[in-house]
């Protein structure tokens, strides 16, 4: 199937921060189990596996509208140097993709692609929820301070 009108662009987009994050949520997961925070570890490290699976989603979407997908380039990863600063820069990126996923939709309805609409509006709802429990995580950190949190991340269960 031939895609519309800058889809094909809009989903390289899409998939150059998806493979940005998989880095850098990679890395932050990395860093919690070098830390001994093994409960942090195991849910970032699923994140990054999620967003590998959307990032693979995207790939053979581009292919099925014949388009060719630029793994080549990637946005920048920040890395958080604290549990806090990880949760900043990770909430960061996940509110810029949900912008971008949703300019995605708008343009999707646009040109009338409602294939790519469908996937783009699945992703948003992921998102947010990666959103919601990164808030969470703040907020937990702020009711209970920095180290109890930090405590309690220490065993998985």
């Amino acid at each position: 199937m031939k895609a519309k009108e800058g889809i094909v662009n809009l989903l390289n987009k899409i998939l150059m921060e998806e493979l940005t994050v998989v880095n850098q949520y990679f890395l932050h997961a990395k860093i919690c189990k070098n830390w001994g925070y093994d409960r942090l570890h195991h849910h970032v490290l699923q994140r990054s596996l999620g967003e590998m699976k959307d990032a693979q989603k995207v790939i053979d979407h581009i292919l099925y509208l014949e388009g060719l997908p630029n793994m080549q380039r990637l946005g920048t990863v920040k890395v958080g140097e604290t549990v806090p600063e990880q949760l900043k820069v990770d909430l960061d990126k996940e509110k810029a993709m949900v912008k971008m996923l949703t300019e995605g939709i708008q343009h999707c309805v646009k040109v009338g692609d409602f294939t790519t609409r469908h996937m783009l509006e699945d992703m948003v709802k992921e998102e947010e929820e990666h959103i919601d429990w990164i808030e969470t995580q703040m907020d937990t950190v702020k009711q209970v301070g920095l180290q109890n949190y930090l405590s309690e991340q220490i065993k998985e269960s």
